[in-house]
């Protein structure tokens, strides 16, 4: 028994230990938005604790003193009510969660990640000749695809930004909802294909910061990560240009093979993007001669195709992911509503007469 007893408290130490390896980031960020996010943190616990802890305390002291051992406790079985303890007992909580609402009303308004940020920190505003870093962020099976408008580049699994500078992130997703999350940064954004979020914040702090997936999205979840560095507006600049003069082309062809499912990809970059690729893929319309879903929503808006749009489809062979945790699946054929053509073209000649279709086209 007493070397089981020595092996329990080796195996506490050891877990103390190992406890010592965390880094806080949560604690510690490198963001404004994320310290005052810290900050919430801070003052909500702090609050709940006023009452916890009492309550706690309270529970082990009167366990204690009226134990059945303790006989010159005084023992009223009969007491059912006290003025004095019912004010504490319903304000005091009361109280709390006034403050917490308080302070959720105006946290939520604060922080509300698509509000543009009006200061870089507590003692600096955002100057008004300062636009945004703008940052279109894809999530991807399994990996991030991040498009710089901007600069013209693209980049898989690694960003950067420049320190003090607001940054404007629009993010979607091509196929399973995820999750965006820069711990150091600021807090979660959801990721969901065919929906555009948003996420404003900045960087303080120079530095390597870690960018993960929040959000299960299958096999290779757990590889979802990527860089996010903190640059220097100078060592930003020299940044992108590398990616320039060492990156390929993210043509809407290259969009489709980068899309397809894989794991643990590495970085790669681009030094120049297909233009409206962002659009082309929140609308979910890479493919050529594929309507976009906002041509569709229009249509609709306007009473549908009718008897047109049942002419206006073409098919393509799409591949499916095998069973959780393989590579393995199938191809199969699906049928997409056809891009929208002109008038004097095949496809647009046949909507205007949709008894005599036509085969569509790519565009």
């Amino acid at each position: 028994m007493p070397a089981l007893k020595n092996l329990r408290r080796l195996l506490v130490l050891s877990a103390a230990f190992m406890l010592a390896g965390c880094n806080a980031v949560l604690m510690s960020p490198s963001g404004d938005v994320a310290l005052q996010q810290r900050d919430l943190i801070i003052v909500s616990t702090v609050l709940m604790l006023l009452i916890i802890v009492p309550v706690i305390a309270l529970t082990l002291l009167f366990a204690w003193r009226y134990r059945q051992s303790n006989t010159e406790a005084t023992y009223s079985p009969d007491w059912d009510h006290s003025t004095h303890l019912e004010l504490i007992i319903w304000a005091a909580p009361l109280l709390i969660i006034i403050a917490l609402g308080a302070i959720t009303w105006i946290s939520t308004h604060t922080l509300d990640p698509y509000r543009p940020l009006d200061r870089i920190d507590a003692t600096r505003t955002v100057p008004k000749d300062v636009k945004p870093l703008v940052v279109e962020v894809v999530a991807l099976d399994w990996k991030w695809l991040f498009l710089y408008p901007e600069q013209g580049i693209a980049t898989v699994n690694e960003m950067a930004a420049p320190v003090d500078r607001p940054i404007h992130f629009k993010i979607t997703a091509s196929t399973v909802m995820n999750s965006f999350f820069v711990p150091a940064l600021a807090g979660q954004i959801y990721a969901m294909p065919g929906m555009e979020t948003q996420l404003h914040a900045v960087v303080n702090k120079a530095g390597e910061y870690k960018g993960i997936s929040a959000n299960y999205s299958g096999a290779g979840f757990s590889g979802m990560h990527f860089k996010f560095h903190g640059l220097s507006q100078g060592d930003f600049d020299k940044w992108v240009q590398n990616n320039k003069a060492n990156g390929s082309e993210l043509s809407r062809d290259a969009y489709l093979q980068l899309e397809k499912p894989s794991e643990r990809e590495p970085v790669r970059r681009y030094a120049a993007v297909a233009p409206g690729l962002y659009g082309a893929i929140l609308n979910r319309c890479v493919e050529a001669n594929r309507m976009c879903m906002n041509e569709i929503m229009a249509v609709d808006a306007q009473g549908g195709m009718g008897k047109p749009g049942t002419y206006n489809v073409v098919q393509r062979e799409v591949g499916t992911r095998g069973p959780l945790g393989t590579n393995g699946g199938k191809t199969t054929t699906r049928t997409y509503v056809g891009a929208i053509c002109k008038p004097g073209d095949e496809l647009g000649a046949a909507l205007n007469n949709p008894e005599e279709p036509a085969q569509p086209k790519a565009m």
